[in-house]
């Protein structure tokens, strides 16, 4: 009688164990209060993804952007008052069948069993200990010194910030009030854990050591994500990341109002050599009535927003808007040997193949002065070390520009 009472007890020991800690990939878990982004919340559900990421879906009122000190008595906007699409012109309509067929469809790897968070909840990706904790700066950017580091090349002197090469298209001269654009998804190398490789479009405005930024692509970045898979951000600074703003959830500021993309969950699929151009949609527009600047992802999905209460300058417009890639090592500029972390695909800039190699932005749309989304007025492209990380700018002859970009890094060209 004994014996059977104690399998008994050791029977419900086992069950009630393996309820509280059974996680299979793709399945659920739910009530479990943990620890995430640096702020105990009490995550309704919890969803483990094929790549070992937690997503956790907590109460929309409860998200981390309410501990920002500016937001405390903040009411949350649940849409825009306005839908961008019918502000687009027919310049800015995606018609060609060629290109229809070549947007193809991007998602996040926690999707694939077709698992989402319940209404009222957002996804908040949890963040994991690292083996070899960095310094990662709260899920900041490295700022860079206050100087630059002077790049000479044949004839021609430029000035960079120091620690960071960038291969962009930039538009400037007006007040802007909205970006865009589609981005071919890649998987750069990322030398070391402390180095990190983006593209993306960014709006800005400030002073060059002090600018406020808001900015969404996609990132391969170790030091804030744990791994070297490319992932889906969003990213905000009021000082040019000295002491405010952070990737995605990983401080108080952005507020989400989907609960069907997690910002930082890896993207699938990737783009590869000789394969399909897969590609991520980004608008970030200005809602000229709360003043908040929404993060609209894939041409239909309204992630959520930044709150002009983050900001001085950028409460108003941005004065540049920026599409490109961009390597942060403190191996890049006049240093030997140089990173050999990627830019884009890892490849130079070619718009000649067949098949799109390298990195590969289009679709560029801003709003200037007004409601109009259109193609910028003036463009220029800008390469810091173009023997490491170039690019080209096309447009005569194309019914819609597009811009090219990446390299290697440390390669014959750049040692």
């Amino acid at each position: 009688m004994e014996a059977i009472r104690f399998k008994l007890i050791l029977v419900i020991l086992v069950v009630e164990l393996i309820s509280f800690n059974g996680i299979g990939c793709g399945n659920t878990f739910e009530h479990v209060e943990k620890k995430s982004n640096n702020s105990k919340t009490s995550a309704l559900k919890s969803i483990l993804s094929e790549d070992g990421d937690i997503i956790d879906c907590i109460d929309i009122l409860k998200q981390p952007a309410f501990s920002h000190p500016a937001l405390k008595n903040h009411t949350i906007q649940m849409k825009p008052n306005y839908d961008p699409k019918k502000k687009i012109t027919e310049t800015t309509q995606w018609t060609r069948k060629e290109d229809i067929e070549r947007n193809l469809v991007t998602s996040q790897v926690w999707q694939r069993k077709g698992i989402t968070c319940p209404k009222g909840t957002i996804p908040v990706r949890r963040v994991q200990k690292l083996k070899k904790p960095l310094k990662n700066r709260n899920g900041r950017k490295n700022p860079s010194p206050a100087s630059y580091q002077v790049m000479q090349s044949n004839d021609t002197v430029s000035l960079m910030l120091a620690n960071h090469s960038t291969a962009v298209l930039i538009a400037e001269g007006y007040s802007y009030t909205a970006g865009k654009c589609d981005i071919v998804v890649w998987n750069p190398n990322v030398e070391t854990d402390d180095e990190y490789s983006t593209s993306h479009v960014s709006l800005r405005n400030g002073p060059l050591h002090t600018y406020e930024q808001i900015e969404s692509g996609w990132a391969v970045n170790p030091s804030v994500y744990g791994d070297h898979q490319t992932r889906l951000f969003a990213y905000w600074t009021a000082d040019s990341s000295k002491k405010t703003g952070c990737f995605d959830h990983t401080c108080p500021g952005f507020v989400q109002t989907n609960r069907k993309i997690a910002l930082g969950a890896a993207i699938h699929p990737i783009s590869k050599p000789n394969g399909l151009p897969y590609k991520i949609s980004i608008y970030i527009y200005k809602d000229f009535i709360t003043n908040n600047w929404w993060l609209q992802y894939g041409d239909n999905i309204n992630i959520g927003y930044w709150p002009p209460e983050l900001f001085k300058i950028l409460w108003y417009q941005a004065n540049l808007v920026q599409w490109g890639g961009e390597v942060y090592s403190t191996r890049v500029g006049p240093v030997h040997p140089h990173t050999a972390t990627a830019m884009g695909s890892g490849q130079y800039s070619d718009p000649t193949g067949h098949w799109i190699t390298s990195g590969q932005i289009t679709r560029m749309r801003v709003q200037e002065n007004g409601h109009e989304l259109k193609f910028p007025e003036y463009v220029f492209a800008y390469s810091e070390e173009y023997d490491c990380y170039d690019q080209i700018y096309l447009s005569d002859y194309l019914e819609d520009p597009e811009f090219y970009y990446g390299g290697p890094g440390r390669s014959w060209k750049c040692p």
